[in-house]
């Protein structure tokens, strides 16, 4: 898919390291670096076994952004697919890449036959919060997420 002088593609392994510098941007974006703790070698390695896909924006020869996601499984709708993270570098974002990123993640989901996508946003971030609104997307509210650190 070719747009505004970028590209969307899968991504590939060689791709992993560019993607791993993306989700780090993104963590000191949300204030949330020392939170970040996955090394590239674990992103190789995941990668390598099928626990994610990655879509990746190229622009000026480099990813500038990238949706990282996984199949997953909902109960109440059957095959959906999650994604983790979303990020577009700022230089590159108001050209289109954002949007034309989200509607190929979309486009994997349909594919893939799922009636569902999800994915979490900050209640500060108001930009991409906007950003899905254009998609009328629902943003809950009355669901708290859990979790447990292994």
């Amino acid at each position: 898919m070719q747009e505004k002088n970028f590209t969307i593609r899968p991504g590939s392994r060689e791709d992993l390291p560019a993607v791993h510098a993306l989700v780090r941007e993104l963590a000191m974006y949300e204030r949330a670096e020392h939170e970040f703790t996955a090394t590239a070698e674990d992103y190789r390695r995941d990668f390598d076994a099928g626990f994610f896909e990655v879509l990746v924006v190229e622009a000026d020869g480099q990813a500038v952004g990238m949706a990282l996601y996984y199949t997953s499984y909902s109960t109440w709708k059957g095959r959906m697919m999650y994604l983790e993270d979303f990020v577009v570098k700022e230089a590159y974002r108001g050209r289109g890449a954002g949007r034309a990123l989200f509607d190929a993640f979309l486009e994997q989901a349909r594919k893939k036959g799922c009636r569902l996508v999800k994915w979490q946003v900050l209640d500060w971030n108001e930009p991409a919060l906007n950003f899905y609104g254009k998609y009328n997307a629902i943003i809950e509210k009355e669901w708290w997420n859990g979790k447990l650190f292994l």
